[in-house]
């Protein structure tokens, strides 16, 4: 085609550049960069990126598609009231209403088991001493008792494989810590193999290009660390009230257990995988009724800790957030956190506020740690989220577990 017009022809190439200018701009608009895409080059200059780690240019480094642990489940924060809901019986008054946001993080479907346990013996074995690893075991003891034929759970619970999901039991708050610290090594080691080619590197390569901690969170291939949930993180998961939303922000109904209703029975055929009537919880119905009935169709049917899985889980799909075992939370235990911890993921790490000479007892310092959730010898009161209870962090039980958290670190932005 030829232009004989010179200004028409200055003006058709004017509106061919503005047209592509116009046409870059709606694309950078509309392709959204996120963590595993972030395009090739720079949304400040233009300069392109580097994905090579010999290049000496500046280097993006992509999120890889795995960015959480095996097992855990995503809880999206948001505004929760903490606290009882209930009449405090115990008059307590440390679990006072209070309401605060909580940030997304992720928690274990189920409770620690004793062959996940089993497996952090194994693998620590070659590298602690063996008073160390003895210091690691389950305490069996405490299925001991001089008046009750329970000692044959001290030596089948956690050794024999019929028990390999239950949930362990006789472990500290100080073993369950050291638990969540071998775990966030190993399966980030694991990690570290899969996202390098799926091999370990060698000594001599390891000495020769070492990576450091900051270095390996940069490249995206190791996982925040697993640790024992907050109190309020736990409460707030425990009572599922996800399941409660409709037309937006509106809540059609409050909660005192991690299921809708007033007692520990199903009330719905429709929403849980039981039916009508079934109990919800592994827990003592009362003085000396563990289980109910033999041969009743609606009995929990657990004498003891039972099989994570076995009850229906909340609706965040999480199992035995209400009875089975009490669980270790991080929390150091104050009468008055309620009233004094922040409102943004709170949490009390020390007596601050609060300290301990004020009680004139030796049952309150910073040793002392929360545990939550009721447990197969716990009467229905203590199945309920607000309810709190406190224990040395090095003292052991036949009824307290736990299970691991995990910070949720850009997890929406891939």
């Amino acid at each position: 085609m030829k232009f004989e017009n010179k200004n028409f022809q200055f003006s058709f190439f004017v509106a061919v550049a503005l047209l592509g200018l116009l046409v870059s701009s709606c694309g950078n608009q509309t392709s959204r960069r996120t963590a595993s895409n972030p395009g090739g080059v720079s949304a400040s200059t233009g300069a392109k990126y580097s994905f090579d780690e010999e290049d000496s240019a500046f280097q993006v480094f992509r999120l890889p598609s795995e960015v959480i642990g095996p097992r855990l489940v995503f809880i999206q924060g948001g505004r929760a009231v903490l606290g009882s809901q209930e009449q405090d019986v115990m008059g307590f008054r440390d679990n006072v209403e209070r309401t605060v946001t909580i940030a997304s993080f992720y928690m274990d479907e189920t409770e620690v088991t004793n062959v996940d346990y089993k497996e952090f013996l194994f693998n620590i074995a070659d590298s602690v001493s063996a008073d160390s690893l003895q210091k690691l075991e389950p305490n069996e003891k405490v299925w001991a008792n001089a008046m009750s034929y329970n000692d044959v759970y001290s030596t089948y619970y956690f050794r024999y494989p019929g028990f390999n999901f239950y949930p362990v039991a006789g472990v500290s708050w100080t073993q369950a810590n050291a638990y969540s610290h071998w775990r966030t090594l190993y399966v980030n080691e694991l990690a570290r193999e899969k996202n390098f080619g799926g091999k370990k590197k060698n000594d001599e390569e390891e000495q020769a290009d070492p990576l450091t901690l900051d270095q390996l969170i940069e490249r995206g291939v190791v996982f925040p660390n697993y640790r024992l949930p907050n109190e309020a993180e736990w409460e707030f998961a425990a009572k599922g009230m996800i399941g409660t939303q409709y037309m937006d922000e509106n809540q059609e109904n409050g909660r005192i257990y991690p299921w809708d209703g007033r007692g520990p029975r199903n009330p719905y055929n429709i929403k849980r995988k039981s039916r009508q009537g079934d109990f919800l919880a592994n827990f003592k119905r009362g003085r000396g009724d563990y289980a109910g009935l033999s041969g009743s169709v609606s009995n929990d049917g657990e004498i003891i800790p039972t099989n994570v899985y076995d009850f229906p889980p909340n609706d965040f799909g999480l199992y035995n957030m209400a009875g089975n075992m009490n669980e270790w939370v991080q929390d150091v235990y104050r009468p008055l956190s309620f009233q004094d911890f922040d409102d943004l993921n709170p949490i009390r790490k020390d007596g601050t506020n609060d300290e301990e000479d004020t009680y004139k007892t030796t049952l309150i310092d910073d040793n002392y740690r929360v545990y939550k959730g009721g447990s197969w010898r716990d009467v229905a009161y203590w199945l309920a989220p607000g309810t709190r209870r406190f224990m040395h962090q090095d003292s052991a039980s036949n009824h307290i577990g736990f299970r691991c958290a995990m910070i949720a670190v850009g997890g929406k932005d891939r």
